[in-house]
C-alpha cells in the first residue's frame, strides 16, 4: 500500500479548469503541521534577533532618517537632512521605517519585520505548492525554505532581500491562481507583485518574470490569443506598480530631493539600468569597487561559471538541496511530458523550475558585484521543486522511487562534502548525514514491497538526512551575530569569504585575502588615500584617512563594509550644539557616516555615497555648506576616498578630503581623526 496524491481530472485545453479541492479535503494533520512549521520558523528567525544590533548599518541609518523625515522616508535618504539616498529603491526601508516610527529606532523594530516576512514567505510557499501537489509537498517546500542557511540569515537581517523574496513568492501564488481559472485579475496581480519587488531590489525582481509568463502561456486555460493579451496586461501592471516611483523621482527637480546614491548623474533611471542593472551582468559598474571574474578566473567577486553556486563561498549558503532539485525537476518534466497542455503539475514545474534555472544561471555568470546572500532568491524555487518532485515521483512507482533514491544519495554525498569544508563544525555530523542518506536511499528502493508504514519511515529517514546539514548551519547562523555589508551564513569554511587566508569571515570579499580584499592588499589600498602616504599604506596616522588601510575599515572612521565604532568621547563631541547644524558631521562613505548617525541620532552626511565614488556633494557644494555653517565636523578614515581610478567614479570625495586637510586642523578624539569645520586655519 502506498500513499497517493489526488490528480486533477483531464479537461479540454481551452476550457476553464475547475478550482482545486479546498482545505477541507486536506487530512486532519495538515493544518496542525503547517502551524507547527510556521511556529518553528518564527522561533528560528526571531530568537536572539537583537544580537545582530544594527545589522547592515547602511540601511539602519536610512531607517532612522525615515523615522524622522517623511521626505527621507519617501526617497530612502541616508540622513534626515536628505543629502543622498541609499543605492536601492526604498520599499524595504518603508516597512522598517514605519515600524521604527511606531516602536522607536532599535534593533527589534528594524529586524522583526524581516523575520515576519520570512515566516510569511514560508506560509505563502506552502499555500502555493499545496494547491497542485498536496500538503506533504507544501510542507517539504516550506521546510526547505525555512531551513536554508542563507534564508535564515537574510530573514534576520535588514537588507532588501526579505521583502523581495516575499513579493516574488506572492507573485508565484498569483500566477498559480491565474493558471487555475484563466483570471486576468490574478495574472495582473502577479505582475503587480513583481513590480513592487522592483521597488525593493530593482531589476533582480524581474528574473522570475520569464518563468511566470511561460507557465501561464503554456497552461493557462484561455485560447492562445487571450493568454498573450493577458500577459501583456500583466506587463502593464508590472510597469505601473514599479514605474510610478521612478516617474516621480525623475520628475522632481534635483534641488528639491536628495542625490540618487549609486548614480553618477543623479538619476534613478541611470541607477536602475547601470550600477544596479546591466553593470551587474557585464561588470561595467561606474563607481563600483571592482569587477567580476571570467569563467576561468576570479575577479573581486569570484570566478563565474556553472559551478559558482557550489563553490566555497556560495555552497554552504544555498546548494544543499540544489542537486536534488535539478534531478527532480528533470524527472518531473519527463513524467508529465505527455499530459494535457493545461496540466497543473507540469505548469508548477515550469514555473518553479524556470525560476530556479534562470535566476541560478544569471547568478552564475554575472560578472559585476555579486554577494553570496543574493542566493536567497533561489531558496523558494529549490524548496518548491524538491517538494513537488518528491510528491510527484513518490506516485510514479519504480522509476519514481529509483529517482528519489538517487536524489537522496546525491544530496547526502554533497552534504558530506559541504560539511567537510567546515572541519571544526560538528565533525561527527557529516558521517551521520552520509550514512543516514545512504540508508534512506536504500530503503526507498525497497518501498515498493514494504508496508505503507515502513515506506513512510524510509521517506522520513531520507528527509531527515537531507535536511540535517542545512538545519545545523541554520541554527548556527541564528545563534551568531551578523553585521556589515557582506554577511554570510553558517560557520567559517576553507576557501570561502575573506577575513583571513583560507578561512571564511563575516565581512570580507571572496578570495580570502588578509583583511578581506582579494589578494590581501595587506598594506592598504594601492596608492594610498588623500592626506596619507602614497605607498599603499592607506594614510599616515592623523591624516584624513588615518590608520592602516587593512581592507576592513580604517581606524576610528569605519570602512566600506562596516559602520564606525563610536566612542563615548566622540559621541559627546558630535552631540554638542547639534541643533545648530544641518549635519553634525560629514564622513566619506555611507557605512562610516551611518555609525555616527546611529550613535547620535543626528544627520551625518555620507560624502560620496556608499563607495565614496558618487559626486555628492561636489567640492564646490561642500565648501558652500561649510561657509553657511551647515556642517560641524569632518571625520577622517571612511570609505575609499573617491573610489578607485578604474571604476569611472567621481573623485569628489577625495577632493573634499584633501581640501579639509589643507584648511582645517586635525584633532584626535579617542582613535578618530576629526576636523572642526567652523575653525578654518588655511586659505580656501
Amino acid at each position: 500500500m502506498t500513499t497517493t496524491l489526488p490528480v486533477p481530472p483531464p479537461v479540454a485545453p481551452d476550457r476553464p479548469v475547475p478550482p482545486p479541492a479546498r482545505r477541507a479535503a486536506d487530512p486532519a494533520w495538515a493544518r496542525p503541521a503547517l502551524l507547527a512549521l510556521l511556529l518553528v520558523t518564527g522561533v528560528l528567525y526571531i530568537w536572539g534577533l537583537n544580537r545582530n544590533g544594527w545589522a547592515n548599518a547602511f540601511y539602519s541609518a536610512a531607517v532612522q532618517a525615515g523615522s524622522e523625515s517623511w521626505k527621507a522616508f519617501f526617497f530612502g535618504s541616508s540622513d534626515a537632512a536628505n543629502s543622498i539616498t541609499v543605492d536601492k529603491t526604498p520599499a524595504a526601508l518603508w516597512v522598517m521605517a514605519l515600524s521604527a516610527r511606531v516602536f522607536g529606532v532599535n534593533a527589534w523594530s528594524i529586524l522583526v519585520p524581516q523575520a515576519l516576512m520570512g515566516v510569511a514567505s514560508v506560509g505563502v510557499l506552502f499555500a502555493t505548492v499545496r494547491r497542485w501537489y498536496g500538503p506533504v509537498a507544501g510542507l517539504i517546500a516550506g521546510a526547505v525554505l525555512a531551513l536554508t542557511p542563507i534564508a535564515v540569515l537574510m530573514f534576520r537581517f535588514n537588507n532588501p532581500d526579505a521583502l523581495l523574496v516575499l513579493l516574488m513568492v506572492a507573485g508565484a501564488y498569483a500566477t498559480v491562481r491565474a493558471v487555475e481559472n484563466g483570471s486576468t485579475k490574478w495574472i495582473m496581480l502577479a505582475g503587480a507583485f513583481v513590480g513592487f519587488g522592483f521597488l525593493a531590489k530593482m531589476l533582480q525582481a524581474l528574473l522570475v518574470v520569464p518563468a511566470f509568463a511561460l507557465a501561464y502561456l503554456i497552461a493557462g486555460p484561455p485560447k492562445l490569443g487571450k493568454r498573450i493579451g493577458q500577459l501583456l496586461l500583466s506587463g502593464v501592471a508590472l510597469v505601473v506598480s514599479a514605474g510610478w516611483y521612478i516617474a516621480i523621482v525623475e520628475l522632481v527637480p534635483a534641488s528639491m530631493r536628495p542625490y540618487i546614491g549609486g548614480s553618477q548623474n543623479n538619476s534613478l533611471l541611470e541607477l536602475t539600468l547601470g550600477y544596479n542593472g546591466l553593470g551587474r551582468l557585464n561588470g561595467d559598474e561606474t563607481g563600483s569597487v571592482g569587477g567580476g571574474g571570467g569563467m576561468a578566473g576570479g575577479g573581486m567577486w569570484g570566478s563565474t561559471g556553472l559551478t559558482r553556486m557550489f563553490d566555497s563561498s556560495q555552497g554552504g549558503q544555498i546548494s544543499w538541496l540544489l542537486p536534488a532539485a535539478l534531478i527532480l525537476l528533470v524527472a518531473g518534466l519527463v513524467v508529465t511530458a505527455r499530459r494535457a497542455r493545461t496540466d497543473r503539475q507540469r505548469a508548477g514545474l515550469v514555473l518553479w523550475g524556470g525560476w530556479l534555472l534562470i535566476t541560478g544561471l544569471v547568478f552564475s555568470f554575472m560578472q559585476g558585484i555579486f554577494h553570496a546572500y543574493y542566493t536567497v532568491a533561489l531558496a523558494p524555487a529549490i524548496g518548491a521543486v524538491v517538494g513537488m518532485g518528491a510528491a510527484l515521483l513518490w506516485r510514479s512507482r519504480f522509476l519514481g522511487r529509483v529517482t528519489l533514491a538517487v536524489a537522496v544519495a546525491v544530496t547526502a554525498w554533497w552534504s558530506y562534502h559541504l560539511l567537510t569544508r567546515s572541519a571544526d563544525f560538528l565533525p561527527w555530523l557529516r558521517w551521520v548525514v552520509l550514512i543516514g542518506g545512504l540508508v534512506g536511499a536504500a530503503a526507498l528502493l525497497g518501498t515498493l514491497r514494504l508496508p505503507a508504514r515502513l515506506a513512510a519511515l524510509a521517506a522520513g529517514i531520507s528527509l531527515a538526512a537531507v535536511l540535517a546539514g542545512p538545519t545545523a548551519y541554520a541554527v548556527q547562523t541564528a545563534s551568531e551575530a551578523h553585521t556589515g555589508s557582506i554577511p554570510s551564513a553558517g560557520p567559517a569554511v576553507s576557501g570561502g569569504f575573506g577575513g583571513g587566508p583560507g578561512r571564511g569571515g563575516r565581512g570580507g570579499f571572496p578570495g580570502g585575502g588578509q583583511g578581506g580584499f582579494p589578494g590581501g592588499f595587506q598594506g592598504g589600498f594601492p596608492g594610498g588615500f588623500p592626506g596619507g602616504a602614497q605607498n599603499g599604506t592607506g594614510g599616515t596616522q592623523g591624516g584624513v584617512f588615518g590608520g592602516r588601510g587593512n581592507g576592513g575599515g580604517m581606524r576610528g572612521g569605519g570602512g566600506l563594509l562596516d559602520a564606525a565604532t563610536v566612542s563615548d568621547e566622540m559621541k559627546a563631541l558630535l552631540e554638542s550644539n547639534a541643533d545648530q547644524y544641518t549635519w553634525v558631521a560629514a564622513a566619506v562613505g555611507s557605512q562610516s557616516a551611518s555609525g555616527y548617525q546611529l550613535a547620535t541620532g543626528d544627520p551625518v552626511m555620507a560624502v560620496g555615497g556608499f563607495n565614496g565614488s558618487d559626486p555628492s556633494p561636489t567640492l564646490t557644494q561642500f565648501q558652500q555648506y561649510v561657509a553657511e555653517g551647515k556642517i560641524h565636523y569632518f571625520i577622517g578614515g571612511g570609505g575609499f576616498a573617491g573610489g578607485r581610478s578604474d571604476s569611472g567614479g567621481s573623485s569628489a570625495s577625495a577632493e573634499i578630503a584633501t581640501w579639509v586637510a589643507e584648511n582645517f586642523t586635525a584633532q584626535t578624539v579617542g582613535t578618530t581623526t576629526v576636523y572642526d569645520l567652523t575653525q578654518q586655519t588655511g586659505t580656501a
